[in-house]
């Protein structure tokens, strides 16, 4: 039986290989599954077999087991569920545009000391075919203090941030918002090229050179 479950982001966390085999669209890291697409996230559990049919199979085998053949390979069938991502498993049936808000998934192209440049990936759970373009303005950065934020000290290019549509912005752009807990954020690496984790709602810190780099956190589902 498949099931499928979320849309994910390339370098996303699926889960631990001791749980799951690595499926089309994943790769192993460190005992963990990583996507490596921008599509939909599907489980295949093992079919269970019905019937005595496969019972008397197992019987078989365990007795050519017992005869000196000291060949034991019971249990060395893969019974995991298998994850997989795929670009096809999500709807792609009709263009799907941002719209005022809708919660997106963007990946940071550039920043300047006004703005952050992003390209919209994925609007609520549907991925794009073709890449919208929007900007999250400094004034648009957080709900409190906004004098104080600094675009460098919240987004970096290649950070994957869940953002909310707030305009449709000009014929270029989409103006985006990430002032809410939830908002800002999701996926980093850091300056050396290494995936990150948040450890406030303002930092993230690479666990390989324990150097924290600032960011605006979002506040994981």
């Amino acid at each position: 039986m498949t099931q499928a479950v979320a849309v994910a982001v390339p370098g996303q966390l699926l889960g631990p290989a001791d749980k799951y085999s690595a499926g089309a669209g994943t790769h192993i890291h460190d005992a963990n599954l990583y996507s490596s697409l921008l599509g939909t996230v599907a489980v295949a559990h093992p079919e269970k077999a019905s019937g005595p049919a496969k019972r008397l199979t197992r019987i078989a085998a365990l007795a050519a087991g017992n005869n000196g053949s000291g060949n034991n390979s019971g249990g060395s069938s893969n019974t995991l569920p298998t994850i997989s991502v795929s670009r096809s498993g999500v709807s792609e049936k009709r263009e799907v545009l941002p719209e005022v808000g809708n919660v997106v998934l963007c990946r940071v192209t550039r920043i300047t000391p006004k703005h952050a440049s992003v390209a919209i990936l994925v609007v609520g759970d549907t991925v794009l075919e073709a890449e919208w373009q929007g900007l999250v303005r400094v004034q648009d950065v957080r709900a409190t203090e906004k004098d104080r934020v600094k675009i460098y000290e919240s987004f970096r290019p290649g950070d994957i941030v869940r953002a909310q549509v707030i305009s449709l912005g000009d014929q270029a752009n989409y103006y985006l918002s990430t002032a809410s807990n939830e908002l800002g954020v999701i996926m980093a690496t850091s300056e050396a090229g290494n995936p990150m984790f948040p450890v406030s709602w303002k930092e993230y810190k690479d666990p390989e050179t324990g150097i924290s780099e600032p960011r605006k956190v979002a506040k994981p589902f």
